[in-house]
């Protein structure tokens, strides 16, 4: 079923709500082109390799590109570890008006500060505020449905708080320790001394910052523009989530999850390990519904009766008892215990033939995400750019300096997609500008970087709490 039939099933009420929560989605990821990516931009404007116009549509393109590319070639794990910070049975569980209260929330949240902190000129992660408006929300319905803190994926939490608290860390050691290799392998004085009125860089040192520059705005596009996607599919999945419970583009895809099922109870035994009870409930149930399935778009609009009688949809019974069976598979494979061969086999067949089915974006969802992160970046950048530039160090940005930056900034936004984890752009250069700065003696301005440090503190309890505040406020108001 696409998206115009699942649309046109809608009463009014739900459809004004989605239309809504859409928008807002598009407007946040349009607020991130502006807000994150006048970092990546900052270098080439700054030492007058291009002007202001050619910089950012440059940049542009090049998130348009990294959203799209990265999204169609090599998957979209990224969005997907945004998808389930939030339980999405939290979305499906809920009544109707909670589930709508919920997205609503957390989307308005991030918006309001995102602008917040542009309007001062204050470069903040927009990774921070969302994920800190996804914990908001679940914690505010688990104290608001008195079934604790259980409303948030706690484990996934703590892998992506790692990688960001990690990564500004990183960004600092290693663009200072690049700048001081540079100063060993390139000897030219022009290249650490911040340019005179006029000048600009020579051929070579341009088409250097030129590469940075659109390496950054690339690997920026690939990791902010799945977490929009990310966005976009809880609000899909809050107000449509039969529709998009499952990957019905692919007509062979139940018959590589019924395989698929059978193949890692074969597994097991061929290294004569016991399947888990609940994992072999779940691998049994997958092989039995989808035996006479090779479509999945099959089992939309079909309905079982449960244990007790009650009617269920199977189509989101599936979902989740793959759903149960993917992160049982990550356990093991991360298991000391577990026959090394065992692990591999397991996770080649989860990544193959299992996630696929339930992990996937909608074209269209891959388009407008992208569209949305390209043009925004495209308006709206000189508070921040201003702000890396001439505010961070005590000195003006030289050539050398922002290379390093941007080099570091965008391996290691590289190296987050790999390890399938959000990362912010904003923290990740803004650190490297501070770290070269430190490394050439310039040194850095106190009074800018504790209050980058203290947005960077705040900005996810900060998020959280305005999210969670909107989402009671919005509960007290539908009842």
């Amino acid at each position: 079923m696409n998206f115009w039939t699942a649309v046109g099933e809608l009463s009014t009420g739900p459809f004004v709500f989605l239309t809504v929560a859409l928008l807002i989605a598009l407007a946040f990821e349009f607020i991130n082109g502006f807000h994150d990516t006048a970092n990546a931009v900052t270098t080439v404007i700054y030492t007058r390799t291009l002007s202001a116009t050619p910089a950012v549509v440059y940049s542009g393109l090049m998130n348009f590109a990294g959203a799209l590319i990265t999204v169609l070639f090599f998957g979209a794990a990224v969005a997907f570890s945004i998808v389930n910070l939030l339980p999405v049975d939290l979305l499906v569980d809920a009544n109707s008006d909670a589930s709508l209260v919920m997205v609503l929330a957390l989307l308005i949240a991030g918006v309001i500060w995102n602008l917040g902190t542009w309007s001062v000129g204050l470069p903040v992660s927009s990774s921070h505020t969302l994920i800190g408006s996804i914990l908001g929300v679940g914690i505010a319905n688990g104290l608001w449905t008195r079934t604790g803190l259980a409303g948030v994926n706690w484990a996934k939490a703590g892998e992506v708080a790692a990688g960001l608290l990690l990564s500004p860390v990183l960004g600092f050691l290693a663009a200072a320790g690049l700048l001081l290799a540079m100063r060993r392998v390139f000897k030219e004085p022009k290249l650490y001394e911040p340019p005179e009125d006029g000048d600009r860089p020579p051929r070579w040192v341009r088409v250097v910052l030129l590469g940075t520059c659109g390496a950054v705005s690339f690997a920026h596009g690939s990791n902010d523009g799945q977490k929009g996607m990310g966005l976009l599919l809880l609000v899909l999945i809050g107000f449509m989530p039969v529709h998009y419970a499952l990957n019905v583009n692919d007509p062979e895809m139940g018959v590589k999850v019924s395989t698929a099922a059978g193949a890692v109870r074969e597994a097991y035994a061929r290294y004569d390990t016991p399947v888990p009870a609940e994992l072999d409930t779940d691998l049994k149930y997958i092989a039995e519904r989808l035996r006479d399935q090779p479509d999945l778009s099959a089992l939309a609009g079909t309905a079982d009766a449960d244990a007790s009688g009650n009617r269920v949809n199977s189509r989101w019974e599936v979902r989740q008892a793959i759903f149960r069976t993917n992160r049982e598979l990550k356990r093991v494979e991360k298991a000391p215990e577990a026959p090394e061969a065992l692990r591999k086999e397991l996770a080649a067949i989860r990544e193959t033939r299992l996630a696929p089915a339930i992990e996937f974006v909608p074209i269209w969802v891959v388009v407008c995400t992208a569209l949305a992160l390209g043009i925004g970046t495209c308006v709206g950048y000189k508070r921040i750019v201003v702000t890396v530039a001439e505010k961070i160090g005590k000195s003006h940005l030289t050539y050398a300096q922002g290379a390093a930056a941007e080099a570091v900034a965008a391996a290691t936004i590289l190296a987050a997609d790999v390890a399938h984890l959000p990362v912010s752009t904003t923290h990740v250069l803004s650190s490297g500008v501070a770290g070269t700065m430190a490394a050439s003696g310039a040194g850095v301005q106190g009074g800018t970087c504790r209050k980058i440090f203290l947005a960077w503190v705040l900005t996810l309890p900060a998020s959280a709490v305005l999210a969670g505040a909107l989402f009671t406020l919005g509960r007290l108001v539908t009842g």
